[in-house]
């Protein structure tokens, strides 16, 4: 019922910044809770940031403080990742996660809805 496109990685250098978009579709966008995940190879598959449906609370993994941003445009059903200061081991494919709550989970397992992952690959 929930379809979730990621868009908007790439190549970029350390200290470059890139907008990731998600967009969705299929269920009221504005009742979901939506999160950021990525993973990179060989590793486990990691939380980001999230957003609660209101957009009034967010939050942020330590190692992405200060650096990114994550907001929502409800009219348009579509979540943002802002990424400043990009660092090498940011590189990962990203993926956008919905959740059929506005509570916000920090986990993987407790999310309902995932995009296809966009990849991000920051050189040094």
């Amino acid at each position: 019922q929930v379809q979730l496109v990621e868009s908007g990685g790439g190549l970029v250098q350390a200290g470059g910044s890139l907008r990731l978009s998600c967009a969705a579709s299929g269920r009221t966008f504005s009742s979901y809770a939506m999160g950021w995940f990525r993973q990179a190879p060989g590793k486990e598959r990691e939380f980001v940031s999230a957003i609660t449906w209101s957009g009034g609370s967010t939050y942020y993994a330590d190692s992405v403080k200060g650096r990114f941003t994550i907001s929502r445009d409800n009219a348009k059903n579509t979540v943002y990742l802002q990424m400043n200061s990009l660092k090498p081991e940011d590189t990962a494919v990203y993926y956008c996660a919905a959740r059929a709550s506005g509570v916000v989970r920090t986990t993987v397992r407790e999310y309902d809805y995932w995009g296809q992952g966009t990849q991000v690959t920051v050189s040094s």
